[in-house]
């Protein structure tokens, strides 16, 4: 496996170096995606494919009365996760677990918001997820993902020939698909660095 596979499902050693490297590299894309959304102070949330569970750890002190909840289907993305929100998992605000978001492990109409940073990429099939994101939001919940590589340029095709399994998604293809799942009210925003934010209501 390649060291770029790592970005897929982190394993090993490289995932571990992977995974600090993501905590640390997408923060000014988290960032600039988050301020398009306005997150209740005792929201409910899941992260899907929280990864090192920088977003986690963000996510919970802009609700801080709320719970954050992170999925990954990498083993070692979930212990760092863990690792960095123990003390949330501690007090009860935060649980990480190893899952896989074309089959999530929740009741429906659980959540008020669930995101997904950098990973819609490597979904097993965008029907059937985001099936499971709309069936466990609360009516009226919002979906947010938020991608660094839109589509727009040339410089997207690299990675998908480096990494197996990795399709780049324009807007166009989100939107259809987040309706054609009983999404609505899709909001799209661009930066002039290709990053792409989409929010969507149940």
């Amino acid at each position: 496996m390649s060291f770029f596979e790592n970005t897929r499902k982190p394993a090993g050693l490289g995932g571990k170096l992977m995974v600090t490297m993501m905590n640390i590299g997408h923060r000014a894309l988290a960032g600039w995606g988050l301020q398009f959304l306005s997150i209740a102070p005792d929201a409910k949330v899941l992260d899907c494919g929280c990864g090192g569970g920088a977003n986690i750890k963000t996510l919970l002190k802009k609700c801080p009365q709320g719970i954050v909840n992170g999925i990954d289907y990498s083993d070692v993305s979930v212990e760092r996760a863990r690792k960095l929100n123990q003390s949330a998992i501690a007090c009860g605000r935060c649980t990480v677990q190893q899952g896989d978001v074309s089959e999530l492990g929740f009741k429906g109409a659980q959540f008020d918001l669930v995101t997904a940073f950098e990973t819609v990429y490597f979904w097993p099939g965008l029907p059937r997820c985001f099936g499971e994101v709309f069936r466990v939001l609360k009516p009226g919940g919002t979906f947010f993902i938020c991608n660094e590589s839109s589509g727009d340029t040339d410089k997207d095709d690299k990675w998908t020939e480096i990494i197996d399994g990795m399709t780049i998604y324009r807007d166009v293809q989100l939107k259809q698909a987040l309706e054609q799942s009983g999404f609505h009210g899709v909001q799209i925003h661009k930066n002039n660095k290709g990053w792409l934010c989409v929010t969507a209501k149940k």
